[in-house]
């Protein structure tokens, strides 16, 4: 397995601007992310604050953020991450399709996440609670389990999952009418919570209780502390210092993640400060072992 020095996870100005600092500076990176840039960057009506971008709209913003990868000969992998584990001097990101990749530094860029956890979401996480079907399965063949979907991608993992399990539920929690399988039973009802004991034994809907062996909430990004076990955040952010550095030695965060203002600029400053710190990093850590 080939091993990165530097994983950005984020494709808004924060990530795209420590992809460009990082490449610069002649570090091998791998970007994950949208190849659309940030929704919040495409949808936004004009941008008023942007150094020498006077006016510019949202689209526009993202057309140039596009051009300026693509000068640079940088890609952006359309793949989600949904596990980072701490390796020692080095760290292991789980995919969404199964995969693993290996990287020594790791730059968190992936935005605030605007979804709350559901009630018993953090109490039966890894036991019935999973982020990745293709990950966890396997592990509800001949079981019950439900797909709650943010997204229209999670109609994809849905039918993935129904290939495994007895029976699956899938909850869109978007106004599209799903395109699943016909074996998939859709609810149109609103979840509120998950129960259970020392497993999740259901899921509690606005309407009735559900009766099922596990539970995959599939969002367009994970909640910080569920991503990287062993986080130390400050409320809803990343708790961070100047040089962006967490508390975990070669990880560093940026961007809206990191507290606010939530402002591109600062979002792109602080990908520039995030991978040079990153840069050093690894300079030295290169330089100790030689």
């Amino acid at each position: 397995m080939s091993r990165v020095d530097i994983a950005i996870i984020g494709s808004g100005p924060a990530g795209i601007s420590a992809a460009i600092t990082a490449t610069i500076r002649k570090k091998n990176i791998i970007l994950y992310g949208e190849k659309t840039i940030s929704d919040k960057v495409n949808k936004a009506h004009q941008i008023l604050n942007y150094p020498g971008l006077p006016e510019v709209s949202g689209e526009e913003f993202a057309q140039n953020l596009r051009d300026h990868l693509d000068r640079m000969g940088i890609e952006i992998t359309e793949k989600k991450v949904t596990m980072v584990y701490a390796m020692g001097d080095y760290y292991m990101l789980q995919l969404s399709d199964g995969q693993m990749q290996e990287a020594t530094t790791v730059i968190l860029s992936s935005g605030m996440i605007q979804e709350k956890p559901l009630p018993g979401e953090d109490d039966f996480l890894g036991r019935g609670v999973s982020y990745c079907v293709t990950c966890d399965a396997m592990f509800y063949r001949e079981k019950t389990a439900a797909v709650i979907g943010y997204n229209k991608e999670a109609e994809e993992e849905a039918d993935f999952l129904a290939d495994v399990a007895d029976k699956v539920y899938y909850i869109p929690m978007y106004k599209d009418e799903p395109d699943v399988k016909k074996s998939i039973t859709v609810i149109h009802e609103k979840p509120v919570e998950m129960f259970g004991d020392m497993q999740i034994k259901g899921l509690r809907t606005e309407d009735r209780d559900i009766s099922l062996d596990g539970v995959f909430l599939i969002r367009d990004a994970i909640a910080p502390a569920k991503l990287v076990p062993g986080l130390e955040m400050d409320g809803n952010h990343v708790k961070v210092n100047l040089k962006m550095e967490t508390n975990l030695p070669g990880f560093y965060a940026c961007g809206d993640i990191a507290g606010t203002p939530y402002q591109y600029v600062k979002a792109a400053g602080q990908g520039n400060v995030a991978a040079l710190s990153a840069v050093n990093y690894l300079d030295a850590k290169k330089k100790m072992n030689s």
